[in-house]
């Protein structure tokens, strides 16, 4: 196992990583026996995981209880958040509890913004189950719920105490989810670092077919880069934006189309290449670099093209509401090169128009 702590003063934490990771002493810290938890889940990882993870927590004299939700986007919302919180309330749980989100980024998001507004606060542990989340959503304290008219409209910043990262879960993920993780791990390459991206160019394949060696060594550079990256900025006020790289559009698509139509991974990385056309327009990508990225997004089995009846006045109503706006200023994130990307504002209508019709 590696352990990697992500520095934030009394709020530090570790995220662990390895296979057979539940065998390892205390690796549920901060929990102890005696202790009271509520293990938030989807129906699907319920049936692979829920009484392996049970076996371990009771081994450890853990009180538990269980909210499994239905699988998909669409379960993140108001409903399920007001369902988790009547469930504590029903079983007595008091700011001494800790949640434990087991799946991917749609239990993590809810259970964790649940965590942050329960009794004004209380702890949770991130247990990723897919790909994406492993990389990226389970780590750096970001939960939310959807709005009907936006993505993660409704959140807060809150960390985990532990994030707790099993190989042996991506054995039994179904392809669509590991490629849609892929995403998030080419957009770090992108914005963060060139010979990542060589790197990735050189092994997608091995990572496509889960081989140990190189899948282990992609989810570490990642958690690597992204605790790198919120020790400096937290709570999203300057580096950390970065991150949404292909996100403005990637989460625009999913809204129009509702949630759960397309996955997440899919949204960003035509998302990835709308930014990438954006930047080669006005004249920042060079095409030679703009290529690569749409062709490492292709051989991955990612999609580049969006929604072919959706116009730019569907992706412009819901840019106005994304996060990153400020004063009514659209803001995105562009690559300029590989390995290097900037916030840029004030991009002309017809230079986005352009993009997306490119990308249709």
């Amino acid at each position: 196992m590696e352990k990697i702590e992500v520095f934030l003063g009394n709020r530090s934490y570790f995220i662990n990583i390895g296979s057979s990771i539940f065998e390892i002493e205390n690796i549920f810290f901060p929990l102890k026996p005696g202790d009271q938890a509520m293990l938030v889940t989807n129906n699907i990882v319920a049936n692979m995981w829920k009484s392996n993870i049970n076996y371990y927590l009771n081994k450890m004299e853990i009180k538990v209880d269980y909210v499994i939700l239905p699988d998909g986007e669409v379960t993140k919302n108001v409903g399920s958040m007001e369902y988790i919180v009547s469930e504590l309330l029903k079983k007595l749980h008091g700011r001494d509890t800790t949640l434990i989100a087991l799946g991917g980024g749609v239990v993590g998001d809810i259970t964790g913004f649940v965590a942050s507004i329960y009794q004004r606060g209380v702890r949770f542990i991130q247990i990723p189950t897919t790909f994406l989340s492993q990389v990226d959503a389970s780590i750096g304290g970001k939960t939310s719920i959807n709005h009907i008219l936006g993505k993660n409209m409704i959140g807060s910043f809150w960390q985990p105490v532990s994030v707790i990262v099993n190989l042996d879960y991506l054995s039994t993920l179904p392809k669509d989810q590991l490629i849609s993780g892929i995403a998030e791990v080419i957009k770090y390459a992108i914005v963060f670092d060139s010979m990542f991206f060589n790197w990735l160019e050189e092994n997608i394949d091995f990572i496509l077919k889960l081989d140990v060696k190189k899948i282990s060594y992609c989810i570490k550079k990642c958690c690597k880069i992204k605790k790198m990256i919120v020790e400096q900025d937290e709570r999203e006020n300057g580096s950390r934006i970065l991150l949404n790289l292909g996100h403005t559009f990637g989460h625009a698509i999913e809204t129009y189309l509702g949630y759960g139509i397309w996955l997440h991974g899919e949204a960003v990385a035509v998302g990835i290449a709308m930014s990438a056309e954006t930047s080669c327009l006005l004249g920042w990508l060079s095409t030679f670099e703009k290529n690569r990225i749409i062709n490492l997004l292709h051989r991955v089995g990612l999609p580049t093209k969006g929604p072919k009846n959706m116009d730019f006045s569907s992706y412009f109503s819901n840019f106005l509401r994304d996060k990153k706006v400020t004063s009514g200023m659209i803001r995105l994130v562009l690559p300029v090169s590989i390995g290097k990307a900037v916030i840029y504002s004030n991009i002309k209508d017809d230079i986005l128009i352009s993009a997306i019709n490119r990308c249709r």
